[in-house]
């Protein structure tokens, strides 16, 4: 039988624990939440360390998304492609920024070579990063992939703002907290 269907779900404590109506003024208090996100993942064993969120210009929560790879059987289901999907979904459209309106993507890791690609024509006009490629590979077993040479050059060309290190520590000890968890039990 050929599955005519894919279903990716978010883990139920994303709709019971995250108030959709809060409001994030600052980079910090974004990052700090996807990097909860990441955490919360992992402590209750629903996916790997990752957390996204995507948040629109006024700085409200349009939607988040958590490394859910292992729990769904599919090795597209990391933390930015999720908030990606969930984002257009709610908007109903695949272009985000397509109405005019600003949308920024804070991850709580360095995208990997696929959700990289996704980002630009997903329509978002700002990406915040946490940890870095480096910290990824190097304090869990995650391969993140080739990207160009001038992988934030290549955004900005295409009109995507980064920003990186962004409570980067912070980042880092959740991939840490990971490892010593057990890793790839998730």
């Amino acid at each position: 039988m050929i599955y005519a269907q894919v279903h990716l779900t978010l883990p139920a404590w994303v709709s019971s624990d995250i108030d959709p109506l809060t409001r994030f003024d600052d980079d910090d208090s974004r990052m700090r939440f996807v990097a909860g996100l990441a955490r919360k993942n992992v402590e209750l064993g629903t996916g790997g360390p990752f957390g996204a969120a995507i948040f629109d210009g006024e700085g409200r929560l349009v939607s988040v998304g958590v490394n859910r790879v292992m729990p769904q059987n599919c090795s597209l289901a990391h933390a930015e492609i999720m908030a990606f999907l969930t984002a257009q979904q709610r908007l109903q459209r695949f272009r985000l920024n397509e109405d005019g309106g600003r949308y920024v993507l804070v991850t709580s890791a360095q995208p990997c070579c696929q959700c990289y690609g996704a980002s630009f024509w997903a329509g978002i006009d700002e990406m915040q990063i946490g940890a870095r490629a480096e910290d990824v590979m190097s304090l869990t077993e995650f391969d993140e992939g080739p990207l160009p040479a001038d992988w934030i050059g290549e955004l900005e060309k295409r009109g995507v703002a980064v920003k990186r290190d962004l409570l980067r520590n912070e980042c880092r000890d959740v991939l840490a907290f990971y490892s010593a968890s057990g890793g790839a039990n998730y």
